[in-house]
């Protein structure tokens, strides 16, 4: 089945969305301006809606039909940061944990990293042990903006994250 692309404009850059009626396939950020699209296919008109809900601050989870590709691991991996609540963080150890091995700390961090669904499938609030920032595919000062957001969402803004 053919996918669907739609550029969505955020305050941290430009969005690629990729979707069909089976559900969202990725959300890439795009590192060069790109126009958002006037006219989105209706498979994706409820991805914008509820991204626009998210960057605004009311909506604090998403309720969306999915569709990532990936191993069965990647996918239990994404399974459990669905989990991680709105403006809570939780670390590579935790889900090595809940995934019944505190040994897959490295393979959780790269399921993690290889996430194609970031901010929906919540990967930016993980962290390291230590409790500081570690890598995030879209670059870190997108994940220290998507913390800073929840936390001012949650809090207001006279607190700071980081």
């Amino acid at each position: 089945m053919d996918f669907h692309t739609a550029y969505y404009s955020s305050p941290i850059g430009t969005i690629e969305i990729k979707g069909n009626e089976d559900g969202v396939s990725s959300i890439l950020f795009q590192d060069e301006k790109t126009d958002p699209t006037k006219k989105i296919d209706g498979s994706l008109k409820e991805v914008v809606y509820q991204l626009d809900e998210y960057f605004i601050g009311i909506r604090k989870e998403f309720g969306l039909k999915l569709n990532p590709l990936g191993s069965e691991f990647q996918k239990r991996v994404w399974e459990k940061l669905k989990d991680i609540p709105f403006g809570k963080t939780s670390s590579y150890l935790d889900i090595s944990k809940l995934l019944g091995d505190e040994n897959a700390t490295r393979a959780v961090g790269n399921a993690n990293g290889k996430n194609p669904l970031p901010i929906i499938i919540p990967c930016h609030r993980v962290i390291g042990s230590d409790g500081k920032l570690t890598g995030y595919a879209g670059g870190l000062w997108r994940k220290q903006w998507l913390l800073k957001h929840e936390n001012d969402v949650i809090f207001g803004k006279q607190t700071e994250l980081f």
